[in-house]
């Protein structure tokens, strides 16, 4: 046979380049595999950047943010009823026709006629007789009047041609049998759940991308173990043909080692179309254009850069108290929004004592602008008070709903406590089990490392098959997705033990 023919120096030779091809192939994924770069002018996005980017970019915290404004705006308002409120008023009025207009016509036939001016002239003295005293009266109201006994009226403004108004309004409560601080209180408690809603929205979607982020780091890992098992593939190929070419392997085994080969090409088009999945994912949730170019700098196993990334996010500080889980303020302040409200509708009960204050000037100028000779004053001050007596049921209907709604919310208070307990001891279990498969997957990589290295070894020296060394190589390729896989799994429970005071309750849209 060939085998025994063969010359030494060509054996020699064979193993040299054999160990060439397999040095070159079988090193760990450096670290541009772990890096998605798309072109050369690539975006480098670290996983602080990404957080940063998804909080600007998120619908949901923007929705948040507007909510917790509206309930500040709500807050104002209600505590504005506490204070004076004073209101300014400027009105004229052009009056086209009036029903006082034939009063204000002054009468011009003859028998009407008003003596002339001026009317003092008329009264007589008192030596005068009492006939001649009263026709001297007579003639100076006739005077006065101009004739027309409603003469007068002009003065005060009925059917005045130009009429200006100008007016202050004040009104203040007195006493509202605490109605108006109990609406107060529920307003409160209504901020400080949109304050909540808001920081869980923001670790949503810090979680959200610290997840997407992760899963293309590890996709595009995954990818360079497959293309790094193709490398040793195709080098054990060019071994085994070069060793079919003197003879000492079989066809078999030369087939053989071309189907394992051509097995990993769809591992590798699967990764890769995972990968582009991921990448399109991540451009998605921090609205970047689906084909731009990004470079994830952050390693899928640097816990370091999860602590720095996810810092800026967390609102409260860590403790294990769960009264600090946003679910639970959340519940809390929809008891306490539940408690006020039901004062403000007791408060219904009591009688509402206000002060009001009305101040106007008016002037009915007949022609042109007033002068500040012609403004007249008005000044009011007045005192109301209210008191229901008869509501047809609707104050015990709205106390009943109200009792009913802090009924509600009180049981949902104490539900939330218990599902936040338990959601508490999962994400410990998760974290602990995560950071468990991470260390075991370790010494597990190492060892399947070495394996290798020692399969390659006996398969050049001809002590072991190609079997042998096939089995070798898939047991790597297998602790590297494992060590890979546990990294991410791991990043990610981190996040969310870190965050997950402001984490809304597993299958809750909002806190």
């Amino acid at each position: 046979m060939k085998t025994s023919a063969m010359n030494p120096r060509l054996g020699a030779l064979t193993a040299l380049a054999a160990f060439s091809v397999f040095g070159l192939a079988s090193g760990r994924p450096a670290a541009a595999q772990t890096q998605v770069v798309d072109s050369a002018a690539a975006i480098n996005l670290s996983l602080t950047e990404a957080v940063r980017l998804a909080e600007q970019k998120s619908h949901e915290v923007v929705i948040a943010r507007a909510g917790v404004m509206r309930a500040r705006g709500q807050e104002l308002q209600i505590s504005s009823q506490l204070l004076p409120q004073l209101l300014g008023s400027a009105g004229y009025t052009k009056t086209l026709r009036s029903q006082f207009s034939a009063l204000a016509s002054p009468d011009t036939t003859p028998a009407s006629t008003s003596p002339p001016g001026p009317c003092d002239q008329y009264l007589r003295g008192a030596s005068a007789t009492t006939a001649e005293r009263i026709a001297g009266l007579e003639d100076a109201q006739r005077c006065a009047l101009g004739a027309n006994p409603f003469g007068d009226f002009g003065n005060l403004g009925f059917g005045a041609e130009n009429q200006y108004q100008l007016g202050l309004s004040l009104s203040q409560n007195i006493f509202t049998g605490g109605r108006i601080r109990s609406q107060l209180a529920a307003a409160r408690a209504g901020r400080r759940a949109a304050e909540v809603t808001l920081a869980s929205q923001r670790a949503r979607a810090a979680l959200t991308v610290a997840q997407a982020y992760f899963d293309a780091a590890l996709s595009a890992r995954l990818a360079g173990i497959a293309e790094l098992s193709l490398a040793q593939s195709d080098a054990l190929v060019s071994q085994v043909q070069l060793s079919r070419d003197v003879g000492r392997t079989s066809e078999f085994e030369l087939l053989r080692a071309r189907v394992a080969r051509d097995n990993q090409r769809p591992v590798i088009v699967q990764r890769r179309s995972e990968r582009e999945i991921a990448l399109l994912r991540l451009r998605q949730l921090l609205d970047l254009p689906l084909d731009a170019p990004i470079a994830l700098v952050t390693p899928v196993d640097d816990t370091a850069a999860v602590y720095a990334a996810i810092a800026p996010i967390r609102i409260q500080a860590a403790s294990d108290d769960l009264e600090f889980r946003a679910p639970v303020r959340a519940a809390r302040a929809g008891v306490d929004a539940g408690e006020a409200t039901l004062r403000a509708v007791r408060a219904q009960r009591l009688p509402t004592v206000s002060l009001t204050s009305n101040y106007g000037r008016v002037a009915f100028p007949t022609s042109g602008l007033p002068g500040n000779g012609d403004f007249r004053e008005n000044w009011t001050v007045g005192l109301g008070a209210q008191v229901p007596l008869f509501t047809g049921g609707r104050q015990r209907g709205e106390e009943m709903a109200a009792r009913a709604s802090l009924d509600e919310s009180r049981a949902r208070l104490e539900q939330t406590r218990d599902l936040a307990a338990l959601d508490a001891r999962v994400q410990e279990t998760a974290l602990a089990q995560a950071r468990g498969a991470w260390e075991a997957s370790a010494g597990t990589a190492e060892q399947a490392e070495r394996a290798y290295a020692i399969a390659k070894v006996r398969y050049l020296e001809g002590i072991s098959t190609q079997l042998e060394l096939d089995d070798s190589r898939l047991l790597f390729e297998q602790a590297q997705v494992n060590r890979a896989t546990a990294a991410r799994n791991l990043q990610l429970a981190i996040v969310r033990v870190e965050l997950l005071q402001d984490l809304p309750l597993p299958g809750t849209s909002i806190p």
